[in-house]
């Protein structure tokens, strides 16, 4: 698969995370909103995977970016929730 069709569906499994994160606000944390979310999320993290394996993404600095992004919530109060 090219780069492009990879960035293309990374796009649309991102808008269906979206979705299901709307839902889950709307509707509830019940067992359907939160399997429907899991496997929403799952599908990002394989896109992830996919746009790492394929260079266009970097581990090292993904989780250099995750702890500046936990160090930013931390400050405004937001971790733990």
């Amino acid at each position: 698969m090219n780069n492009t069709m990879l960035l293309i569906i990374a796009m649309e499994e991102c808008g269906e995370f979206i979705q299901r994160c709307s839902k889950v606000i709307r509707h509830g944390t019940g067992e359907k909103q939160l399997n429907d979310l899991n496997e929403e999320a799952g599908d990002v993290l394989a896109m992830l995977t996919l746009l790492e394996k394929s260079n266009l993404l970097n581990r090292k600095k993904l989780m250099e970016q995750k702890k500046v992004k936990y160090t930013k919530l931390q400050e405004q109060g937001l971790m733990g929730v």
